[in-house]
């Protein structure tokens, strides 16, 4: 299934996207989609449905974040080697894991620069949704603790990440600095997640142009290590890293600024498109 929320900001519904494309109703079904209607007895009842029996939607609504109550973003850095060698970073023995403190944005809202930024860049990433809790999770256990799969932009201030000292954190967690979507793909509809081309366009121009299975630690082995770490719980999102092509990474530099237009998507997974607006004067 492709499960999405719909409406004005704070006013979503919950819905899924049919074969056709067609967007379903579900809030005959259920209040809201939340953590709790990811758990493997409520997605089994969501998959017995008729999609043809839900109210159609109409297409040109908004999309908001997939899930209502998203609990956190558990992000790993530096998960491709070809974009760590870009940043001038040695790939990593372990996975290097850091928090996301942003509240998940729509797939399509615009997003706002900080005031004053000059170094905003862009990451197209993988995104797990966590439907099962756990601690210690074993990588053979970890496919019955995921839920789906979904597209992530881990937006990133580098200025605020890499000069002004501490963590990585104060430079992932402006407002609007994770559009998430357009929807969440269950794992049984998601196929290969491990073999997945994964692209990201500014302007038209493509800077990011991959594949998941060039991830140096894969689906399983970061939802088991996380883990080690985290006691998940479902509505946990974690974002995989991201590949070559950050604007960081070219020479010259290349941010993002007032007026760009952001595209980018995983095959399977649905696609994004957000403007770009300067901080008001």
């Amino acid at each position: 299934m492709k499960l999405l929320r719909v409406g004005e900001a704070g006013n979503e519904r919950p819905a899924l996207v049919d074969e056709r494309g067609v967007l379903r109703d579900l809030s005959g079904s259920m209040e809201d989609l939340t953590a709790l209607e990811l758990s493997p007895v409520r997605l089994a009842a969501l998959s017995a449905l008729d999609p043809a029996q839900l109210p159609a939607l109409s297409g040109d609504t908004r999309i908001g974040p997939p899930l209502a109550d998203f609990r956190r973003i558990i992000c790993v850095g530096l998960n491709y080697v070809d974009h760590a060698r870009e940043v001038g970073l040695d790939p990593p023995a372990e996975p290097t894991l850091f928090i996301k403190g942003c509240v998940p944005t729509g797939a399509f809202d615009p997003v706002t620069l900080p005031r004053g930024s000059e170094k905003s860049d862009w990451e197209a990433e993988l995104g797990i949704v966590i439907g099962t809790g756990g601690l210690y999770i074993t990588e053979q256990q970890a496919a019955d603790h995921i839920a789906g799969y979904c597209v992530v932009n881990d937006l990133s201030e580098r200025a605020y990440q890499m000069e002004r000292g501490g963590q990585w954190t104060k430079g992932k967690s402006f407002p609007g600095f994770a559009p998430v979507g357009p929807w969440i793909v269950t794992s049984d509809e998601a196929g290969d997640i491990g073999n997945k081309p994964i692209w990201l366009s500014v302007n038209g121009r493509r800077y990011q142009n991959s594949n998941t299975a060039n991830l140096i630690f894969n689906v399983r082995q970061i939802v088991a290590y996380v883990s080690n770490f985290f006691e998940l719980e479902p509505g946990d999102l974690i974002a995989t890293g991201t590949p070559a092509g950050v604007g960081l990474g070219h020479k010259p530099p290349v941010f993002l600024k007032d007026g760009d237009v952001i595209e980018l998507g995983i095959e399977g997974l649905g696609a994004q498109r957000q403007r770009v607006h300067a901080w008001p004067k």
